[in-house]
């Protein structure tokens, strides 16, 4: 065998192993590791073929719906797409921005019972930023130039 017949032979082999690797991520236990983004509606129209699998739940948190259990550190709540609501349970302090009537994102599965057992909790909020009101009812305009300086 020449050299370049050896060399065309390795770049090959290593080609064809990198197509192996790519081929196994992409089919073997790829789906294992998914997790689906559904709303409540979904959730419920999938029924039994949801049980056990990983699942972001998003939706708005139902007004009225929030029970907060310190001793436990667990918070039961429902989300809703205003069509269908899916009650939630989640174990530990939720974020600080969590509240009735926000949109939120909850990670976790759904049990036998129909209850969405959530291991992660995120809220929902835009990225637009107020300053709180002053006492007089306006706010002070940061970028005039103060006197003396």
């Amino acid at each position: 065998m020449s050299p370049e017949q050896k060399r065309r032979g390795a770049l090959l082999l290593s080609l064809m192993v990198g197509a192996a690797a790519l081929g196994f991520l992409m089919f073997g236990s790829l789906g294992d590791n998914l997790v689906y983004y559904w709303s409540p509606t979904e959730l419920i129209d999938a029924g039994t073929k949801a049980q056990g699998a990983s699942i972001r739940l998003g939706g708005m948190v139902v007004p009225g719906s929030v029970v907060w259990d310190e001793g436990g550190k667990s918070l039961t709540f429902q989300v809703t797409d205003n069509e269908n609501t899916v009650t939630v349970h989640n174990r530990g302090v939720p974020p600080e921005m969590f509240r009735e009537g926000i949109g939120t994102v909850v990670e976790g599965t759904i049990d036998r019972a129909g209850v969405f057992q959530a291991t992660r909790l995120l809220v929902s909020h835009n990225n637009e930023y107020r300053a709180p009101d002053q006492e007089d009812g306006h706010m002070d305009d940061p970028f005039k130039s103060v006197e003396g300086l």
